[in-house]
């Protein structure tokens, strides 16, 4: 079980571009008794509005997309290059049809009410500031192209972080 260290956020060395592009991170939100987990590879890290921020993307088509509307929190776990099977699994499967987070055979644990994955070596939570659905009639055209052929556009989530802790 992952004990929840608090991790001041300004002794952190994360790199958003390695973070997200590279290593990938599951997302958890939890709404109504029901928890779900998608992995994520887009996302930022920063300031905004006076507070430290994360900035996720979640497609309309998307499981967690309903439960992240419905929460006021949610997480994101980075785990080792060993969970990347896992990671594609939780990536791939669908939580509108199953428990995946239990098939992949992990374990939810929670801290400050926030859903997280207790297998993880880095982990964020995360209180929802806002969802704002991205209007693909407004991004460039080779955007538009490539990441929405078929619509099921993103909608961004800014969530203020409330901690950290690292294994």
């Amino acid at each position: 079980m992952h004990v929840f260290q608090p991790l001041p956020i300004e002794e952190t060395e994360l790199n958003p571009f390695k973070t997200f592009g590279k290593d990938w991170a599951a997302l958890t939100a939890m709404a109504e008794g029901k928890v779900n987990a998608m992995t994520i590879s887009w996302g930022a890290l920063g300031e905004l509005w006076g507070k430290h921020v994360v900035t996720v993307y979640v497609r309309e088509s998307r499981y967690t997309k309903t439960l992240m509307d419905k929460s006021e929190v949610f997480s994101l776990t980075f785990f080792e290059e060993h969970y990347r099977s896992t990671l594609k699994y939780l990536g791939a499967a669908s939580g509108h049809n199953e428990e995946k987070i239990k098939s992949a055979k992990l374990n939810i644990n929670i801290e400050q009410e926030v859903p997280f994955i207790d297998q993880g070596q880095f982990i964020i939570l995360c209180k929802k500031i806002c969802g704002i659905p991205l209007d693909p009639a407004y991004l460039p055209e080779e955007v538009r192209s490539q990441y929405y052929p078929d619509g099921d556009p993103h909608t961004m989530y800014i969530g203020e972080i409330l901690g950290m802790s690292a294994r």
